[in-house]
C-alpha cells in the first residue's frame, strides 16, 4: 500500500535520489546486532548485547538479511549502534553500495537520541539509503500527540532518508497517516520484514487442542504493566498450564539468566518476572531466545503462545505454533491489524483469562490469505529503491537457509543454577574486568579530586589576598572620605554667610 505524495510541506523542492532501475547493488551494509549467518555464544550476546536490547530486533533484520542475499550481493552488519563519524561516513560511502536500515518503533522519545545519530550519518552518505519497516510509538487509541517534542527529529531523518530513496517503508496505517501529517507522501506501507522470513510463503498454522497438559509460550512486556493485569494472566496460565514457559526477549533478561541475584536472600518481590524471587525463574520456567533460528525451532515444540510481544508471537506463527497478541500499544496493534494477526486488547482481558479461550475464539485464516498480496508490496517496495530480492532474483533464500543450517547457534538461555555451566571463565574474568575498571575510575577520580584541591587551595589563596587588598583600599577610602567631610566643613564656614546674604537678597528679606 503506497500513500500519494501529500501537497504543502515545501518538500516538493528536495532532492530527491533515484536509483536507475538497471543498477545491481553489489555490497549492502545493514543495520543489525550481527549476521545472521555468524554464530556467537550466549556470553557474547550479552557481553557486546548483539541483540540490540530486544531478540526481537535481530527476528526482523535477519529476514531483511535472507531478503537480500544473492549470489552476487554481499550483505554486511553494521552493528546495532551508529558512529555518526565523518570517518565512518567516508569508509561507507567508499566501501559499499547501499544502506539498508531495518527499524522497528523508532519513532518514540526514548529514541530520539538515537535516531538523531542515525540522522547525522545519513546526511553524510552519498549512498542509497533504504529503510525498512519503521514505526511511530502511540498508545492503543493511536494518538500520536505525544511524539510532538520530537518533530525536529523525526522530519530531520525522513528528509535525510527520501533525499536518498524513492520512499520509506513503514509498519501500517498509523506511521503512513503520521508522516503524511507532517508533510511526507513517499510513504510505503510494508508491514516488518520478520513476517516475510520465508518469502512469499507463510506457515501453516496448526489446529491443536489445548488441554492442561499441551505447553504453552507466554511472552510479557514490562511497559504493558501499566496497561492491563500481565502479571495475573501468567499467574493463572501457569496454575493451569504446568507446562507453560516464559520466553523473555530483552537483554536485562539475559543478564539475570546469566549472572543471578541476591533476591532469594534479600525477600525483594516483583509481580513481574525481573528477579530470581520470582516463582517463575524460581523453577527454571523462563527462556531467553538469543538467536531467531533456535527461537523458531524451539517455538514448534508448543502448542500455543501468546503474550503482549509482537515478536514474540511472531515467532511462534513463522514455527507453525498459533499464537495470539495481547495489544497494548500502536506497536503492537498496527502491525497485528496489517498482517491480520489474531489479537485481543489487553484492557479487555481479566487475570482469569484463560489461553484456550484465545486460541478458540482467534481467526488465522486471514494471515495466509493476505500474505501474498503483502509479499507484492514488499517486492515493488524494493523494486522502487533498487534492491532485488532472493525469492524473485535469486534462489528463494536456499543457500543462505544451507549456510544457516551449518551453523552451531546458541539454545535459548535458562537460569542459571551456580554450577559450573562452561561460562565461568567469562564470568570470572568479567568481574576481574569490573573490579579493575572499577579501581581505575576510582583513581582516576582521586586524581581529579586532588586536582580539584590543588585548585581551590590556589583559589582560596587568591581569596585571602583580595580580602587583605579589599581591606587596605576601604581603609583608604574611609581616609578620603574623611578629608573630604573636613574639606566641606570649610568650605561650607566659609561660604555660608555670604549664601545666606544672597538668599535674604532674593526673597526681598533684605530691604528695609
Amino acid at each position: 500500500m503506497r500513500v500519494a505524495r501529500a501537497s504543502g510541506g515545501g518538500l516538493s523542492a528536495r532532492r530527491r535520489h533515484r536509483t536507475p532501475p538497471g543498477n545491481v547493488v553489489k555490497r549492502i551494509l545493514i543495520r543489525s546486532g550481527k549476521s545472521p549467518l555468524v554464530a556467537a555464544a550466549p556470553t557474547e550476546f550479552v557481553h557486546r548485547d548483539l541483540i540490540g536490547t530486544n531478540t526481537g530486533n535481530l527476528l526482523f533484520s535477519d529476514s531483511a538479511h535472507k531478503m537480500l542475499s544473492l549470489p552476487d550481493t554481499e550483505v554486511v552488519s553494521n552493528g546495532i549502534r551508529t558512529d555518526p563519524s565523518a570517518r565512518r561516513a567516508a569508509e561507507i560511502n567508499e566501501q559499499y553500495d547501499v544502506f539498508v536500515v531495518p527499524l522497528a518503533n523508532a519513532f518514540r522519545p526514548t529514541f530520539r537520541a538515537s535516531l538523531d545519530r542515525l540522522s547525522t550519518l545519513i546526511e553524510q552518505l552519498t549512498i542509497p539509503v533504504v529503510v525498512f519497516g519503521v514505526g511511530a510509538q502511540a498508545p492503543a487509541d493511536y494518538d500520536t500527540a505525544w511524539l510532538k517534542p520530537m518533530e525536529d527529529s523525526v522530519r530531520r531523518f525522513v528528509s535525510a532518508v527520501l533525499d536518498r530513496s524513492s520512499s520509506i517503508g513503514v509498519r501500517g496505517e498509523l506511521t503512513a497517516d503520521y508522516l503524511k501529517g507532517l508533510g511526507y507522501g513517499d510513504v510505503d506501507i510494508i508491514g516488518c520484514p520478520s513476517m516475510f522470513l520465508h518469502g512469499p510463503d507463510f506457515p501453516d498454522v496448526r489446529a491443536v487442542e489445548l488441554t492442561p497438559d499441551s505447553p504453552v509460550a507466554l511472552n510479557l512486556s514490562p511497559d504493558a504493566v501499566p496497561v492491563g493485569d500481565i502479571a495475573g494472566i501468567a499467574r493463572h496460565a501457569w496454575d493451569r498450564y504446568p507446562r507453560l514457559m516464559y520466553y523473555a526477549q530483552n537483554t536485562t533478561d539475559a543478564e539475570l539468566l546469566l549472572w543471578g541475584d541476591t533476591t532469594p536472600e534479600s525477600g525483594r518481590q516483583d509481580d513481574f518476572p525481573l528477579h530470581l524471587s520470582h516463582a517463575l525463574l524460581r523453577e527454571n520456567k523462563v527462556r531467553m531466545p538469543l538467536d531467531p533460528a533456535t527461537w523458531i525451532s524451539e517455538l514448534r515444540s508448543y502448542d500455543f503462545a501468546y503474550g503482549t510481544r509482537i515478536h514474540g508471537n511472531v515467532a511462534a506463527l513463522l514455527a507453525g505454533t498459533p499464537s495470539v497478541v495481547l495489544t497494548h500499544d500502536s506497536r503492537t496493534l498496527e502491525l497485528c491489524r496489517y498482517f491480520d494477526i489474531p489479537h485481543r486488547p489487553l484492557t479487555e482481558l481479566a487475570a482469569d483469562t484463560d489461553p484456550r479461550d484465545l486460541y478458540e475464539s482467534a481467526d488465522f485464516s486471514g494471515i495466509a490469505k493476505g500474505h501474498a498480496a503483502r509479499f507484492e508490496r514488499v517486492v515493488a517496495f524494493l523494486d522502487r529503491n533498487g534492491l532485488r530480492n532472493t525469492y524473485t532474483h535469486g534462489d528463494g533464500g536456499a543457500a543462505f537457509d544451507a549456510r544457516l543450517a551449518l551453523l552451531d547457534l546458541p539454545e535459548s538461555m535458562q537460569v542459571w543454577d551456580g554450577s559450573d555451566d562452561g561460562r565461568m571463565r567469562y564470568r570470572m574474568s568479567r568481574l576481574r574486568e569490573q573490579v579493575a575498571a572499577a579501581g581505575a575510575t576510582a583513581r582516576s577520580h582521586a586524581r581529579e579530586a586532588e586536582r580539584l584541591r590543588g585548585r581551590l587551595a590556589d583559589a582560596e589563596k587568591r581569596a585571602a589576598a583580595a580580602a587583605d587588598e579589599l581591606d587596605g583600599v576601604r581603609r583608604q577610602l574611609a581616609a578620603v572620605e574623611r578629608r573630604l567631610g573636613g574639606v566641606e566643613k570649610r568650605v561650607l564656614v566659609r561660604i555660608g554667610p555670604a549664601l545666606r546674604r544672597r538668599a535674604r537678597k532674593v526673597t526681598g528679606g533684605g530691604k528695609g
